[in-house]
């Protein structure tokens, strides 16, 4: 897929200097269209072999546009061993432009996956899983509505011998090119051959690879330079249209006998307050020594806990963290998306609080929301809570195979005990802030959300990242449940 990349293209200097002042100017002008009124982000790739430009390009990108608007991320392949147990798409997330910016990415999630498959440390199978991840994780950024660019800056092996002797004779580049430059260009076709079909693989309809002859610098501005603007006037004149909230959904959480698994929850159990007191003691006690123990700094757990309003997910969270080293864990509450995080893809938010190795983060609330409160408010339309469940079960999967013990809390109380719950908090002076109106609309809404819970364990509940299901009439039972099972979680990991 090179040979058109190997042709000797060039651009004589008379007409580039005829036609980069205009491309320039009408870059600029596409760009503040972009921030003015673009309801999107942009993010650029420049991939390539060594020498073949990618980092004058960066430079001219820079130049040509405004920089102020434009976030730059120079990215080194990083084994996910440095990474502290995140997965190694944690800090891609976190460089995600909002809607309205520019991202360019020198060194992107493709370079490790590469240069692992070069050097021999990963096998063709494990490539072909990261060419899978990847194309989920492009397939969501085009569905959230990135527009998402991607060059491979490509030279021929003597163009690139060539290129590296030329830089190499003057004293003023000779620190371009290093002892690694010179130890890829012997291994040439290794890499000429693992990126065949890492790029193969990966230009899709969403997201598809220009490849561009490097050698000619005027060419290689000029080609790029014409590209990014052709996309950003492109999708700028395209009106965006409503997404439909009738495509066929079906209903897996639905049956004909109208029984669903939280029909089949005995909400009953009890526990006494004797009782609850020594387990209590007893589970706090496991916990605390299970996350002092040496090898628990090699884990991390993420703990998702989501219910019906007045479950009592604040006092379970509360006996967990009573337990813990306050430096070791995070709370996190999930409220209604910032204007931040709704100008990036859903699930950023989440990604920036992964925790590194040997700690705990705690969500009050999570990502469970766009399948819940936003499918049933209708905050979002249906396609985009119909991909959500994969994305989640995407997210979780990166999670646990970083070694992080990923545990779902779903906590649920009956109607009756809500409206009793409910009415309590209203006469209880230090207990009013916790009810609201919004609680009595949801509540009007409760079948519609059994509906869309129900769905959603059916849908997310994984061998890895299974849900526990919480009776939480009872709130010492509740408690002592959540307890026992984080606890029998991380021993067990142990």
């Amino acid at each position: 897929m090179f040979e058109s990349a190997e042709l000797g293209h060039k651009i004589d200097k008379d007409r580039y200097d005829k036609e980069e002042p205009e491309l320039r100017r009408a870059l600029l002008k596409a760009q503040y269209e972009l921030v003015k009124k673009g309801e999107f982000p942009v993010v650029i790739l420049i991939g390539g072999v060594d020498g073949a430009g990618k980092g004058e390009t960066l430079n001219l990108l820079n130049e040509w546009m405004d920089p102020r608007h434009i976030q730059t991320n120079a990215m080194r392949p990083i084994p996910p061993d440095d990474l502290d147990g995140r997965p190694a798409m944690w800090r891609f997330w976190r460089a995600l432009p909002p809607k309205r910016r520019i991202a360019i990415f020198v060194g992107s999630w493709y370079s490790q996956p590469l240069i692992s498959r070069v050097y021999g440390e990963t096998k063709s199978a494990k490539l072909d899983q990261e060419i899978s991840d990847i194309l989920r994780f492009e397939k969501m950024l085009a569905d959230e509505g990135t527009l998402l660019l991607k060059f491979w800056l490509h030279l021929s092996k003597d163009g690139q011998r060539k290129r590296f002797k030329k830089l190499a004779k003057s004293k003023k580049t000779a620190w371009r090119v290093s002892e690694t430059d010179w130890k890829h260009l012997g291994m040439y076709k290794k890499f000429k051959s693992v990126s065949q079909h890492l790029l193969r693989e990966t230009s899709t309809a969403e997201a598809p690879w220009l490849v561009v002859e490097g050698e000619d610098e005027r060419y290689r501005s000029l080609t790029i330079g014409t590209t990014i603007l052709a996309a950003i006037q492109r999708r700028l004149d395209t009106k965006s249209k409503p997404k439909s909230d009738a495509l066929p959904v079906v209903d897996r959480a639905s049956s004909i006998d109208s029984v669903s698994v939280l029909d089949r929850l005995d909400l009953d159990q009890k526990l006494e307050k004797d009782a609850y007191d020594d387990e209590l003691a007893l589970l706090q006690g496991r916990l605390n020594l299970a996350s002092r123990n040496r090898r628990f700094e090699k884990l991390s757990v993420v703990a998702a806990f989501e219910g019906c309003d007045a479950a009592g997910k604040g006092g379970a969270i509360r006996r967990v963290t009573q337990a813990l080293d306050a430096r070791k864990y995070d709370v996190i509450p999930i409220a209604a998306p910032t204007d931040e995080e709704k100008a990036r893809p859903y699930l950023w938010r989440f990604w920036r609080h992964i925790p590194q190795r040997g700690r705990l983060a705690i969500f009050d609330r999570s990502w469970y929301g766009r399948v819940l409160v936003e499918r049933v408010e209708k905050y979002c339309g249906v396609p985009d809570w119909s991909r959500a469940y994969g994305e989640i079960n995407d997210f979780e999967e990166q999670l646990v195979s970083n070694r992080s013990i990923v545990l779902k809390f779903w906590m649920q109380i009956s109607k009756d005990e809500q409206l009793k719950r409910f009415e309590e908090r209203e006469k209880t002076p230090h207990k009013q802030h916790k009810i609201t109106d919004e609680d009595w609309r949801n509540r009007e809404k409760w079948d519609a959300y059994n509906v869309a819970v129900c769905e959603m364990l059916d849908r997310t509940s994984t061998e890895q990242a299974p849900w526990k299901l919480i009776a939480a009439n009872d709130k010492y039972f509740a408690r002592l449940e959540v307890l026992r099972t984080m606890v029998e979680a991380v021993e067990a990991a142990l």
